[in-house]
């Protein structure tokens, strides 16, 4: 099971190894919104109201699924998020794990009267 220091690790070696060094902070937080918008669009097109682009089957090889597309763009998210944590110095590991033990605590019962869960 891979865990996520070390996919921090896999990345952060895949940096220095392919891509020479991390783009600045700001740049890969560009890159961070760019990449959430890519998997906006596919959520919007297939799960949400709005219709595909004419051409959009032409665009698209044969062989890829709208699934695939989107796997694809979350872990181009997943990618710039560990290089953000990586030059910043963020063990998103020990950082996740305090969120959950957060949410634990204070959803625990948050969302069990909710009516519009309920259906």
């Amino acid at each position: 099971m891979l865990e996520i220091r070390n996919i921090q690790k896999l990345v952060h070696n895949w940096i220095i190894t392919h891509g020479v060094r991390y783009f600045n902070v700001l740049t890969n937080t560009i890159l961070l919104s760019e990449e959430v918008g890519e998997v906006s669009r596919i959520i919007a097109r297939n799960y949400g109201e709005q219709s595909q682009k004419k051409d959009f089957k032409n665009n698209i090889e044969a062989t890829t699924s709208i699934m695939d597309d989107l796997g694809e763009e979350l872990a181009d998210v997943l990618f710039v998020l560990i290089c953000l944590a990586n030059q910043t110095g963020i063990n998103l590991e020990e950082s996740f794990n305090k969120k959950l033990k957060k949410k634990k605590i204070r959803d625990h019962k948050r969302h069990h009267s909710n009516e519009k869960l309920k259906k």
